[in-house]
């Protein structure tokens, strides 16, 4: 238990450096690697995950927004950085001034980027990205030409540093077409610009990627969700699970704050969700939808408590949950206690898969929605 504390965040540093080790050694030597840390580093925490994977030897780490990038330029960090999302017109001058890698991925991006560098002595870097199917960020394939003439004539005051897609379905082998076709397309932009003159990394492969086509590992990978130890899909897990190992890094916690005996009967939560079908021990744990538990666990979920399992009972809260601890013994269980929502505690465990499962949910949601105030301890 953490003194002071209701609830807060474990993380394994050495399962970090165990992941890490892992997608070296599926990389080529020469495909540099790029953390994933965007989104408060799918909440681990953006600063200290990002310090963890530095000092491992990481080449780039990837943000979603200036507002990040910049964070992590005032922690000292000088490892390049590449902005994925969207960066406005306005802030195009803090990621230059910052040495900050931007995504341009439309024409009026990349107007925006080549007007700035017009008025500025600093050259922006920035990363092309193209749309090969997943109708999301990216030039189509029409805009082609428009991107190589724009580029000829910047060639000067704008530094194409990278072109780069994302694969919708890598995830799944079952989709090895779709991703192949991806990859066409991908590489007619990168013969194409390369022949106008420009030289540039490429990357196209994410965690899916680099654990299912190994072949397109390209100039970089971008490593996101495996990283934290989390496979990116069931289906990527079936395909090498056997060959490639996976530690899960984040470990969330609780504790038990109040426990009673209650008769059967007895109706728990808002709206009497659950009613009793046995004389029953109940605790109540001080965290709710507003940490990041969601209120759709309510009455399904299970929490480890003593090294055993709990259900939810009744509805999840903004701040607490209601648990039954009879199984544990009732007695046995005090305030205090420590219960695990997400991680192992003695034999058993509660990973994201299965929340994200009884959520209906991705565990990447599961996981980036912890609130990022609660408190973590890099272990």
């Amino acid at each position: 238990m953490r003194a002071g504390l209701r609830t807060w965040i474990e993380i394994d540093t050495s399962a970090i450096k165990h992941n890490y080790a892992t997608f070296r050694s599926l990389i080529p030597a020469i495909s540099q690697l790029c953390a994933v840390v965007k989104s408060n580093a799918y909440g681990h925490g953006l600063v200290d995950f990002a310090k963890e994977v530095v000092a491992l030897g990481v080449d780039w780490v990837a943000v979603d927004s200036i507002t990040e990038g910049l964070r992590l330029r005032e922690e000292g960090m000088t490892i390049p950085i590449l902005i994925l999302g969207y960066t406005l017109p306005e802030r195009i001058a803090d990621a230059v001034e910052n040495n900050i890698s931007l995504s341009i991925s439309s024409l009026e991006a990349l107007t925006s980027v080549v007007e700035y560098s017009k008025q500025s002595s600093t050259i922006p870097k920035i990363h092309l990205k193209v749309d090969t199917g997943m109708s999301r960020q990216g030039f189509l394939f029409n805009d082609l030409q428009k991107v190589i003439d724009v580029a000829s004539e910047c060639r000067k005051t704008v530094t194409i540093e990278g072109l780069f897609t994302h694969f919708a379905s890598a995830k799944n082998p079952a989709f090895l077409k779709d991703t192949q076709d991806q990859i066409n397309i991908f590489s007619q932009w990168d013969r194409a610009l390369k022949a106008a003159g420009s030289s540039f990394l490429t990357h196209a492969s994410a965690t899916s990627g680099s654990l299912l086509y190994k072949e397109v590992n390209f100039d970089m990978v971008r490593i996101g969700i495996g990283m934290y130890g989390l496979w990116p899909s069931l289906e990527a897990r079936a395909a090498v699970g056997q060959t490639v190992s996976l530690k899960p890094v984040l470990t969330w916690k609780t504790l038990i704050a109040e426990v009673k005996k209650v008769p059967k009967g007895t109706r728990v939560g808002y709206d009497f969700t659950e009613t009793l079908s046995q004389d029953s021990t109940i605790a109540v744990c001080p965290i709710g939808y507003w940490h990041g538990y969601s209120r759709r666990l309510s009455s399904i979920g299970q929490v480890l408590v003593n090294g055993k399992r709990s259900k939810v009972i009744g509805r999840v809260s903004m701040d607490m949950i209601t648990i039954d601890v009879s199984s544990g013994g009732g007695g046995g269980v005090a305030v205090g206690d420590e219960v695990v929502l997400i991680g192992k505690q003695g034999a058993e465990e509660v990973d994201a898969y299965e929340l994200a499962l009884l959520d209906d949910t991705s565990w990447y949601e599961t996981l980036t929605r912890i609130n990022p105030l609660i408190k973590k301890f890099y272990i």
